[in-house]
């Protein structure tokens, strides 16, 4: 099932849009009337009323949009549209349009289908090696992973790509929960297994790198 957070300060307007997006097989597992509030950060999109926005609203889109997908709902489409496509909106919806037609565009910027399957909670990385390279993360996400089955700490990861120690245990904890990690020696299992897809040859080594070794208990 499609998870996802919705941002608004209607409270009319939110009761209509979560009946809709639940009857149509959508997941809404967290709402937020203010900025101030966290995205919840297991969502596979997150559904942003632009009226919620300060006048600087692509600033703050941008910044959402680095740890998962966004969809902004905007009354001036297509005025403003651009905008938020620029700042890394996947896409902008009116907001007159029917809930339905937002159920649509959601399946449309998650892919169309379960970004975390329902099995993955009790399903172990190595039971399922065939279908890591399938469950899709965000481009932060891959390179939070990509770092992990290099053997990096949190720390050295934080450093590498210039953001919080803090920020990169929320990286870490969506990536656990999206490929059913139970604990570090899965997570590091699977971000090598992962890794080993994207390699040449087969090998599980990039072209010209040499492997570091990561000690994975059994």
């Amino acid at each position: 099932m499609i998870r996802i957070d919705i941002l608004t300060n209607s409270p009319v307007y939110l009761v209509g849009l979560a009946h809709t997006l639940r009857n149509s097989g959508i997941q809404v597992v967290a709402t937020r009337s203010s900025l101030k509030e966290e995205p919840f950060w297991l969502a596979d999109a997150l559904v942003v009323d632009a009226e919620a926005l300060p006048e600087d609203g692509p600033r703050h889109v941008s910044a959402m949009a680095r740890n998962a997908s966004v969809l902004v709902v905007n009354h001036q489409v297509p005025e403003e549209a651009g905008a938020y496509l620029s700042a890394g909106a996947v896409t902008v919806v009116a907001r007159r349009e029917p809930a339905e037609r937002i159920a649509s565009a959601i399946r449309s910027v998650t892919g169309g289908a379960d970004r975390i399957p329902e099995q993955v909670a009790s399903t172990a990385p190595e039971s399922t090696p065939g279908g890591l390279k399938d469950l899709k993360l965000s481009g932060r996400e891959e390179q939070v992973l990509r770092h992990i089955s290099l053997g990096m700490t949190h720390g050295q990861i934080a450093t590498r790509l210039g953001i919080s120690s803090h920020t990169v245990d929320t990286y870490v904890k969506r990536i656990r929960a999206k490929l059913g990690a139970g604990n570090k020696a899965e997570l590091t299992r699977a971000a090598m297994l992962r890794a080993g897809h994207r390699t040449d040859g087969g090998t599980g080594h990039r072209a010209g790198q040499t492997a570091t070794q990561v000690h994975v208990p059994a």
